[in-house]
């Protein structure tokens, strides 16, 4: 039995090795054309630091996508923007329509906050529309911080009369000032960005199409949609629908393999808006453009989410497992997710101790993701609905199972394997610690990031409202 690329489960496999065909990313803000951009520090977060950004079109209504949570206490801002979305479409439940800006507050989530949160949000978009100039329907809206607690309409009324529009700009350092203004207790700016090309109007040569993203988020952090919050750009031209049809599997390859440690926000949001400005032909569905586009983004979204891991909140490392050899992907994802997940895991992952029986208890405790997870990565409804959350079945007799480079489990050959313990530990001292597993069941391939549990995750949030 071998692991990806034909080598022995126990080999050290390259990181990408289940990146496909995705470009390669720059971890650096580009910002595309079609879009000015800007950020300020208005007041919302006590500390001071940068909290408030708008990003707005510059050339009308750009082709827009998301993602949500799943939570009951969903914030406001995901209501209105998924309301926003569905009136702009005329269509859909509020993943694809049209807009014109983007709103994102860091400091208060605007969350279980009831009808005044909601009147809160949308006076926010009123505030923005009058600024910008732009239809406050088609705006969208981002929140992050602190649940139950209320947004300060006059402070971010005086951020944005000194922000819009006189502080935006088309600029790569205007980008990057939305991203370190959506931070909370990140502490690291998380940026990525791919180049792609696709065929100008005449179909004649082609034109690069620039996708680039910002995220934020290291705590609260479980798969539940979109994990986070993230914002995608691109000035690729595209309809609102087909865009929503290659960011839901790009997320639930992606976002959706990501767990910090097993609470599921209720703000999480993804955005992707594509202004059309590169001046390259439409997006087709079923077309080679769509293939790359869809590839450029759910590349963007890896590496956000391999950045999000690596920054958890008190994390020393990031954690990957990744899985062959399963019935198929959901099965492999599932399993991925299991170990990432699971708090003896990360602990001995933070101990560097290659307990691999953590592993394998892990990965027979998998469960496949619910039902709407797997409807976006691509199964049919019925499969999706007879599947969603049930156990994930593994033969432990043909399960092998590497720890950083070393081959530690070989169900096929009598299962515990002989290997050097303190080699093993100080291959686990690095920046990542790779988990592999073979399955030896089929051709399923799936991966998940995380990261080790620490004292200073215990004490982060202890006193995270103190």
């Amino acid at each position: 039995m071998t692991a990806l690329g034909g080598r022995p489960a126990g080999a050290q496999q390259p990181l990408a090795a289940l990146a496909g065909d995705l470009p390669g990313v720059d971890r650096l803000a580009v910002l595309p054309a079609g879009f000015a951009v800007g950020a300020l520090a208005a007041g919302i977060k006590a500390s001071g630091r940068p909290d408030l950004s708008v990003i707005r079109t510059t050339g009308g209504p750009a082709a827009a996508a998301a993602v949500y949570t799943q939570h009951p206490f969903a914030a406001a801002p995901v209501s209105l923007s998924r309301q926003n979305l569905r009136a702009s479409a005329g269509a859909g439940d509020g993943g694809y329509g049209w807009a014109e800006a983007i709103v994102a507050t860091s400091g208060c989530a605007n969350a279980a906050t009831g009808g005044p949160g909601r009147d809160d949000q949308e006076e926010v978009g009123r505030l923005v529309a009058q600024a910008a100039g732009v239809a406050a329907e088609r705006t969208l809206h981002l929140s992050t911080g602190i649940i139950g607690t209320r947004l300060p309409l006059a402070t971010i009324a005086a951020g944005l009369a000194t922000l819009v529009p006189a502080g935006l700009g088309e600029t790569d350092d205007g980008w990057e000032a939305v991203a370190v203004a959506l931070r909370t207790t990140d502490s690291r700016t998380k940026l990525a960005t791919t180049v792609i090309a696709l065929p100008d109007l005449d179909g004649l040569a082609v034109r690069p199409v620039t996708v680039s993203g910002c995220a934020k988020g290291v705590g609260m952090i479980h798969p539940g949609m979109a994990t986070m919050l993230s914002v995608v750009l691109t000035d690729a031209a595209i309809e609102p629908a087909l865009l929503h049809d290659l960011l839901r599997p790009a997320a639930a390859r992606t976002w959706n393999q990501l767990t910090v440690d097993g609470d599921t926000s209720t703000n999480d949001t993804v955005f992707v808006l594509a202004s059309g400005a590169s001046g390259t032909a439409p997006v087709r569905a079923g077309s080679d453009a769509a293939r790359q586009l869809g590839r450029a983004i759910e590349a963007i979204a890896r590496d956000l989410a391999r950045q999000q891991a690596a920054d958890g909140e008190g994390a020393t490392t990031l954690l990957t497992c990744q899985v062959s050899g399963a019935i198929d992907e959901a099965d492999a994802r599932g399993i991925a997710r299991s170990v990432v997940g699971s708090s003896l895991v990360k602990a001995a992952a933070h101990g560097r101790d290659p307990n691999w029986g953590r592993i394998a208890a892990a990965a027979g405790n998998a469960h496949l993701a619910d039902a709407v997870v797997l409807r976006a990565a691509g199964l049919s409804e019925a499969a999706a609905g007879e599947r969603g959350g049930r156990p994930i079945s593994l033969n432990p007799g043909t399960l092998r199972i590497a720890i950083a480079g070393h081959a530690v489990f070989d169900g096929a050959g009598g299962g515990p394997l002989a290997f050097d313990r303190e080699a093993a530990r100080a291959a686990m001292a690095s920046a990542e610690i790779l988990i592999r597993l073979d399955l030896g069941l089929g051709d399923g391939q799936g991966e998940a990031f995380g990261c080790d549990l620490t004292e200073e995750y215990v004490i982060e949030n202890a006193e995270y409202t103190t």
